[in-house]
């Protein structure tokens, strides 16, 4: 997919200016592309379950706040119900309490117990109780007609409220439908009910859209906060949950019944009567039951008193209730986070320091989202998170990419005969080196070595062209691994010969390090006679040539980069210090007692600190040049264990006191 994004941008771009960059364009094609492909999936509703879950879990750490001393809850515990020694429990048993309730003066009773068949003994005494015009009662909408239970009878319509509860999909409660109309009539929940009852609003007047009941309140749409494909029918707001516990006061059915109960905690309040009991199976999953290992769900009662301290405390506090963007701004906001983690990871190359600040970008925008929570907004958290880590791994995954293209050019350029050190000081230097897929060029200080066989020319007339070519690349493979033990680079093969530099494509800083790829150049030509040596013995015995060699060692300045044109590049090094390598190596090719000749030059040797045993030649005037140069053979190292014999030496009086010239030079 990368290699298409970059095929698509390279047409665009030609409508751009030139100073565009093109790697930039095209992971700015990419990213609206794959945050894209995530603001698609979220409007599909495949992010919702995790926008739900990062809510839960902001409901979960947000801090408690006090009890509500505007709500009392009377729970029916299975204490109560084993007391009464029946379920369902008589009307005369909720008659009895209602009656005792009404004596500490409530403002409202609200009995959240179905009672549209009578439960003899009491039903009489009940009825009479659900017609104070302080008390609410119950029906059920159910899903369909048949499945709806009715208020019990006799009791007026603005003393009813259903208690059904609207599920998400995951089945935790985290809405409260206030409202419901059908076109005919209009149902207002328990909870509902309760709080007008409690602020003295008729509710007679509901305006349609946003409803005012004291205070405004906004209707959930079917894509508000982290919602995508919720039925948002009817008049339904975002449950703010007071407490993971009870939002009030709690006494006991029993505690009422034997007149125990605080009379302060009665008077002037909403007094909700429901089970709690496990076994009357009215319990809900809550945003706080993933965090709970005993008792995950609330009781029903509860979260209607959940839902009415919400009412109340906008209505008459004026706090605010859930808000939420527009999907515009909302859109904006993924968007927005998607290109922070697309900049992060294109401007952060290190590895751990990217997981350390992309774990810091999570963080601010996890902080941010919840710092919008504690002030009533409910945003996505997990979209852009999605966004900004699927923008970032891709950006991430075209830089790797991209990078394994630069390391193929590189090593197109310099070919395989590379020593790993060489390879990974390249490659840490690639962004420097690496201009338009090119290697810059650059002035360098590099020791150059070119090696080549003696008489190769009348040995390829003796054998035929399949047995020199196996010969040749035993020679060639043997050489090259020299060149890679000391740390240099295999720039070109001639046939015969082999043309190695040290010192690229890094630059050399300092004189210790230029001295360091001289000592390395001579000890690998020296390590290539005994290479040599090990070769000839080899090929003696299997009837193969047996064969001397050259080689010509020079240190000094060169232009080193790509050369070629666009269908075909080779790193190239350009240079007069490279002719002199070459005519070093060619100098007086007969002139040749050892296995290996080695010829360097004082450029070179002012470098080596007296490591190698050296014979100098004098002054030479090298062929098609005009200018002398200082030319020395190095016989081996300065230690005496490795000190040439008398018959490698050459005689010392043949150059002492002469001027010689290549063209004038006889061997002894």
């Amino acid at each position: 997919m990368i290699v298409w994004f970059r095929q698509v941008f390279s047409q665009w771009c030609k409508f751009l200016p030139q100073s565009t960059s093109t790697e930039l364009g095209v992971l700015v094609l990419a990213g609206i592309s794959v945050t894209g492909l995530v603001l698609g999936t979220r409007q599909l509703g495949q992010l919702e379950f995790l926008e739900l879950a990062v809510y839960d879990a902001m409901v979960r750490v947000r801090s408690e706040v006090p009890v509500d001393n505007r709500l009392l809850i009377v729970a029916i515990t299975e204490d109560d119900i084993r007391t009464q020694k029946r379920w369902p429990l008589p009307d005369r048993v909720y008659a009895e309490a209602l009656s005792q309730l009404q004596q500490y003066q409530p403002r409202v009773i609200g009995l959240d117990v179905l009672r549209d068949i009578p439960v003899e003994p009491g039903h009489a005494a009940l009825t009479k109780e659900l017609r104070r015009s302080n008390v609410v009662a119950i029906q059920s909408l159910g899903n369909t007609p048949e499945e709806a239970i009715p208020a019990p009878p006799n009791v007026s319509a603005n003393q009813v409220g259903f208690n059904d509860l609207i599920l998400d999909p995951d089945g935790v409660i985290r809405r409260n439908l206030m409202f419901v109309s059908d076109g005919a009539t209009e149902s207002v929940s328990f909870a509902t009910r309760l709080a007008m009852q409690y602020l003295n609003n008729s509710g007679d007047r509901l305006p349609k859209g946003d409803f005012v009941l004291g205070a405004t309140f906004s209707p959930l749409r079917a894509n508000s906060g982290g919602y995508q494909r919720i039925d948002a029918a009817g008049e339904q707001i975002l449950l703010n949950y007071r407490s993971a516990q009870y939002p009030s006061e709690v006494v006991t059915l029993n505690q009422v019944l034997r007149k125990q109960a605080n009379p302060a905690l009665i008077k002037d309040r909403v007094v909700l009567i429901g089970t709690t009991a496990p076994s009357a199976k009215d319990l809900f999953f809550t945003p706080f039951s993933a965090a709970k290992t005993a008792n995950p769900k609330m009781p029903g009662v509860v979260i209607h008193a959940q839902m009415l301290s919400q009412t109340l405390t906008a209505a008459a506090e004026g706090r605010s209730l859930f808000w939420f963007w527009s999907e515009p701004i909302e859109v904006l906001w993924i968007i927005s986070w998607a290109i922070a983690g697309g900049v992060l990871a294109w401007w952060v190359q290190r590895p751990l320091l990217l997981i350390l600040s992309g774990t810091g970008l999570l963080l601010l925008l996890v902080g941010t989202g919840y710092s919008l929570f504690l002030h009533q907004a409910w945003v996505p958290v997990a979209a852009p998170a999605m966004a900004a880590i699927a923008v970032g791994s891709f950006v991430v995954a075209y830089q790797t990419q991209y990078a394994r293209q630069q390391q193929q050019i590189v090593m197109k350029l310099l070919g395989q005969q590379t020593s790993p050190e060489i390879a990974l000081a390249l490659w840490n230097s690639r962004d420097r080196l690496l201009q338009s897929g090119m290697l810059a060029g650059q002035t360098l200080t590099v020791t150059i070595l070119f090696i080549d066989i003696r008489n190769f020319s009348g040995i390829s007339e003796q054998h035929p062209p399949e047995v020199m070519m196996d010969w040749l690349n035993e020679y060639m493979c043997s050489m090259t691994q020299a060149v890679h033990q000391h740390h240099g680079i295999v720039n070109k093969f001639m046939g015969d010969g082999l043309m190695a530099v040290f010192g690229v494509p890094v630059p050399r800083l300092t004189v210790a390090e230029i001295a360091e790829d001289a000592r390395q150049t001579v000890a690998c030509a020296v390590e290539m006679g005994d290479r040599l040596q090990t070769l000839n013995q080899d090929w003696q015995q299997r009837g193969l040539p047996v064969v001397q060699m050259r080689a010509g060692i020079y240190t000094g300045n060169v232009m080193a980069g790509s050369l070629g044109g666009k269908n075909r590049l080779e790193y190239a090094v350009i240079g007069d210090s490279v002719n002199i390598a070459a005519r070093l190596e060619a100098c007086k090719k007969d002139n040749q007692m050892g296995l290996c000749r080695i010829l360097i030059a004082r450029e070179t040797l002012d470098h080596l600190q007296e490591q190698f045993y050296v014979e100098s030649w004098g002054q030479v005037q090298l062929r098609g040049r005009q200018s002398l140069v200082e030319i020395f053979q190095v016989l081996g190292y300065a230690d005496s264990s490795n000190r040439p014999n008398e018959l490698d030496k050459p005689q010392p009086e043949l150059y002492r006191d002469r001027l010689i010239t290549e063209d004038t030079f006889e061997a002894p």
